[in-house]
């Protein structure tokens, strides 16, 4: 088992080109779902529909959410297909499964003044400030994921013409425009900062830690909670929560969803219209708040 999913993940790279954080996340769900199988995985075509669907209830049994479910069900029949496809099986155990409904959650984010308030948390007098005052106003700038924020080198930030280019799930290319503060920050960073951090002189990346090397997507959200803390903000900071804010905010100052759409990288815009949401929420509450017969 573990080699065949070492040849379908190989085949997800080279032929689909999926992302690296999607590589990991079809292997982990895969290896996960082989210890579950443990003797009988040997009998690839003793696998049935219903081997499949004890393995969900498992899940479920477990307190597993249920995009969870979704999502290791996906990795599923991509998997079995790939078998079908390579010959290694006659029939798809998976074929006619329906994934578990997904409840639509709307996204949490932060108010305009909760924004600004984790924006003037770090300090700009140290070389690490100077690193995360950029970090955090690119990335509120752009709406970037976390993980296209510290996969940025050199190369892709452009301050003169104020674009960055990053790289997003399936390795699709776009361009992001960049604000002004956002572009002085960096700015700030590349000239005081950045050179005081870095111990490698070839080192590409935009943003390193103390050790001088790449900074992970842990490693900034360690950084992001404290200074929520440090500001005293009380909701749940997520590795997405200034990527939806940035795009509520948009929305809710006359931003077009396809332009949204664009800038986030989504490649439906039924992913984006989830903020339309958001702001008809909004709304709703100032309403609620302000008129005087609400």
């Amino acid at each position: 088992m573990n080699n065949l999913i070492h040849e379908f993940i190989n085949y997800l790279s080279v032929e689909r080109g999926l992302a690296t954080n999607t590589l990991e996340s079809y292997g982990r769900d895969l290896r996960q779902y082989s210890q579950f199988l443990g003797e009988d995985e040997a009998d690839l075509d003793a696998v049935s529909r219903t081997t499949i669907i004890n393995y969900l209830r498992h899940l479920q049994n477990q307190g597993k959410a249920t995009a969870t479910i979704a999502r290791r069900l996906a990795a599923l029949k991509a998997f079995y297909q790939f078998l079908v496809r390579e010959k290694r099986i006659e029939t798809d155990p998976t074929a006619n499964l329906e994934s578990p409904k997904l409840e639509k959650r709307l996204p949490r984010v932060l108010t305009v003044a909760e924004v600004e308030r984790l924006l003037a948390q770090p300090d700009p007098s140290q070389p690490a400030g100077l690193r995360d005052r950029a970090m955090l106003e690119l990335l509120y700038a752009t709406g970037i994921r976390v993980s296209e924020l510290v996969s940025l080198n050199l190369p892709d930030v452009n301050l003169d013409t104020g674009y960055i280019r990053c790289t997003g799930k399936g390795s699709k290319e776009r361009i992001v425009p960049l604000g002004t503060i956002a572009i002085q920050s960096v700015k700030e960073y590349l000239e005081h900062g950045r050179p005081k951090l870095v111990k490698n002189r070839e080192e590409d990346a935009l943003f390193v830690n103390h050790h001088g090397h790449r900074l992970t997507r842990q490693g900034f959200w360690k950084i992001v909670k404290k200074y929520a803390e440090d500001a005293h903000i009380d909701k749940e900071i997520t590795p997405h929560t200034l990527r939806h804010s940035f795009a509520t905010h948009l929305l809710e100052n006359g931003a077009d969803l396809r332009s949204v759409q664009e800038m986030l990288g989504h490649a439906d815009i039924s992913t984006t219209q989830i903020y339309t949401h958001v702001t008809k929420g909004r709304l709703k509450e100032v309403y609620a708040r302000t008129h005087p017969r609400a």
